[in-house]
């Protein structure tokens, strides 16, 4: 049985498997796996490497704000700054999310291979790389200007304090929305160096699409959450939820069309929020009987959504200029 396949009844226990591979000391010619292979791979999946679907969702709203604060072309140092932040935060907040949830994700069937729920790291393990992946990042920010390292203070303490938020209230997701939006002003405070009307709106977009996706991926642990006290959004709408769910995607559309018509955009932009939209409509489908399996398959297609929405965007930005 593979470390990722061992299975575990407590949280926090350790597996037999992986016990007898991390305490032996397996000969040069052994087909055991080295103790550093356990490692790695524990501190891959504590940053979630090996599930790179949040780097794409908080990746696509800092690229919409890079081509629309750049109008089309923003400087290449800039966007590899951000493209590499955002690999760096988001993998911060998994570490210090996984921090938050060690005592819970040994209960809920998605996440109990977590490595800390299976004991192969440690909390104080985990803090240490959200800490060395968020100086790290702060890092890049000090070759931009002094505005947007003021911001990313923000940015920082919003991951810090996201993972805490399920236990007080049931929407966790304008948190989670907030941090992964902040990009948004960021980005127009690097290239621009103020901060428009429709860039706000933009990030209240962003802030309202995480309360989409993390809404369906709820639905995805309803049952788990409900037997061991966890808030969401997905328990708070309850029956309603396809229905609010709909109104946002309806939502977050308009304010898309509104922010396109501001920056002053054409056709090829429309064209990919109409193919946006159509992705809308098949999340919708995907989530009709509120399975576990079909309800993570529409969150994860929220990739589609961000990239018809970036690719719209930068096919317009080429066909019209600013």
């Amino acid at each position: 049985m593979s470390v990722r396949e061992t299975k575990i009844s407590k949280p926090g226990e350790l597996p037999v498997a992986v016990a007898a591979a991390s305490t032996s000391n397996p000969s040069p010619g052994s087909a055991s796996a080295p103790d550093w292979r356990i490692r790695l791979d524990a501190y891959v999946r504590l940053i979630r490497l090996n599930k790179p679907i949040g780097i794409f969702l908080l990746m696509w709203p800092a690229l919409w704000a890079l081509w629309l604060a750049g109008e089309g072309h923003p400087p290449w140092q800039v966007a590899i700054i951000f493209v590499l932040g955002v690999v760096l935060m988001r993998s911060a907040g998994c570490a210090i999310n996984d921090f938050a949830d060690r005592d819970l994700d040994g209960h809920v069937a998605r996440t109990n291979a977590r490595p800390l729920a299976q004991g192969l790291i440690s909390p104080a393990e985990a803090v240490a790389v959200f800490l060395l992946l968020s100086l790290a990042s702060f890092g890049l920010v000090l070759f931009l200007n002094w505005q947007t390292i003021a911001m990313s203070v923000v940015a920082v303490t919003l991951a810090m304090i996201y993972p805490f938020m399920k236990r007080f209230t049931h929407v966790p997701q304008l948190f989670l929305g907030a941090a992964f939006g902040w990009a948004v002003p960021m980005a127009f405070t690097a290239i621009q160096e103020t901060i428009p009307l429709y860039a706000w709106v933009l990030f209240v977009a962003t802030v309202i699409w995480a309360l989409i996706y993390d809404t369906e991926y709820a639905m995805v642990d309803r049952e788990d959450d409900l037997k061991i006290g966890i808030k969401s959004s997905a328990i708070l709408f309850g029956r309603w939820d396809r229905l609010i769910v709909g109104l946002l995607q309806l939502l977050m559309l308009l304010i898309l069309v509104w922010v396109g018509l501001q920056a002053g955009r054409g056709m090829a932009f429309f064209i990919g929020l109409a193919v946006a939209a159509s992705l809308s409509i098949y999340q919708q489908w995907l989530i009709r009987v509120r399975e576990p399996k079909p309800c993570f398959e529409a969150f994860l297609n929220n990739n589609y959504f961000g990239m018809a929405v970036f690719v719209g965007l930068v096919v317009d930005y080429l066909l019209k200029p600013a």
